[in-house]
């Protein structure tokens, strides 16, 4: 069971943690934490992330967090601890800005799901291109990202009945309030509104592989023709801005 915290105070402005709601253990290496909402999780993960050591894990999902720490050293209470010393800042909420080219004429599902929110396939593909998401999670297959919220223009749509069978990579879906990229080849059920030509995940690379997108970050898709769809393959995405 989780030890939940009491509210978060303020004393001359100055916010004293701990900053989550509850914090439970997680496996015999780590703990997670619970947050009230999803900007104050990722803001404490990307904290996280700058002040404990690099070799920690710290995986944030959605209002959760998880750290993975050595506790050969330190005993759960002590990481703890010292986890409620970590303070989010107006700063690291932000996340890095990442630009993502989509071919929107190649998502087969863009016409029939402009049509179920009463609208046309241009103007879907000028709303979502026009839009800033949040990274959420990463998951499903490697470096798949979850990511919100679309606006109410786009939102509310339901998965397909019957999911295929294969997705080519790159492709980009919505279903309720998300979108996401697929990331490889594989089963699925989202209805596909464009495509990438960006590789998003490379496990061949350095020892645990390269993703291009991390909990935190900031997507932003530019549209392209599909001329320029395939002048751009196998590109990686641009990082327009970093974290200071």
């Amino acid at each position: 069971m989780g030890r939940t915290v009491g509210k978060i105070s303020v004393f001359g402005g100055a916010l004293t943690g701990p900053f989550w709601q509850s914090i439970e253990p997680l496996g015999d290496q780590g703990l997670l934490a619970r947050f009230g909402n999803e900007e104050a999780a990722l803001a404490w993960s990307l904290a996280a992330r700058e002040k404990l050591p690099a070799k920690w894990e710290i995986v944030a999902s959605y209002r959760t967090v998880a750290v993975f720490a050595c506790m050969t050293n330190q005993s759960r209470l002590e990481l703890e601890e010292r986890l409620g010393l970590i303070a989010p800042s107006n700063d690291a909420s932000a996340g890095r800005l990442i630009e993502i080219p989509c071919c929107y004429s190649l998502g087969p599902d863009l016409e029939e799901a402009a049509k179920a929110l009463h609208t046309d396939g241009a103007s879907l593909a000028r709303m979502h291109a026009g839009a800033e998401y949040t990274v959420f999670a990463i998951g499903f297959v490697p470096g798949f990202p979850y990511m919100g919220w679309l606006t109410d223009g786009m939102s509310g749509l339901d998965r397909l009945p019957s999911p295929r069978t294969r997705v080519p990579a790159g492709s980009v879906g919505i279903t309720g309030r998300q979108t996401g990229i697929y990331t490889a080849e594989v089963p699925g059920g989202w209805r596909l509104i464009g495509r990438t030509p960006c590789i998003l995940a490379d496990l061949t690379e350095g020892e645990s592989g390269w993703f291009a997108l991390r909990p935190g970050d900031r997507v932003r898709f530019r549209q392209i023709s599909e001329p320029d769809f395939y002048h751009l393959f196998g590109s990686r995405p641009t990082v327009v801005e970093t974290i200071a």
